[in-house]
């Protein structure tokens, strides 16, 4: 069973920047992907960008050249940098693992807010 944790959501102003951080623990072994998905205000939940555990990284079109993931398979974390941010990018981010076995594991969910 793996356990994730989340910090770094709160209020910026447009333009402004933010860093989200997840840190797993228990199954880690396992852990095939981890990434973000977020869910505004009356919308279902979509992914943002994820990372496999051989590096390779999928973002969103709406985040390209503007979100950076980045994986530490040493501390088992992964960090999602969010540059030039938007009202739109406003929603909770929850961190997401994959297992190499098919199970889907999230985390608790974090609040980011962009408004002036």
């Amino acid at each position: 069973q793996v356990q994730l944790v989340e910090s770094g959501g709160g209020l910026v102003q447009p333009g402004g920047s933010l860093r989200l951080s997840c840190a797993a623990s228990g199954g880690i072994d396992s852990i095939w992907s981890m990434g973000w998905y977020r869910q505004a205000p009356g919308k279902g939940r979509e992914l943002v960008a994820l990372v496999s555990n051989r590096g390779r990284t999928t973002y969103a079109d709406s985040v390209k050249g503007r979100f950076t993931i980045s994986r530490d398979n040493a501390k088992n974390t992964v960090d999602l940098q969010m540059n030039s941010l938007k009202p739109e990018d406003t929603a909770v981010y929850y961190c997401n693992s994959v297992a190499a076995h098919g199970s889907v594991y999230w985390g608790q969910g974090t609040q980011v807010t962009i408004s002036s």
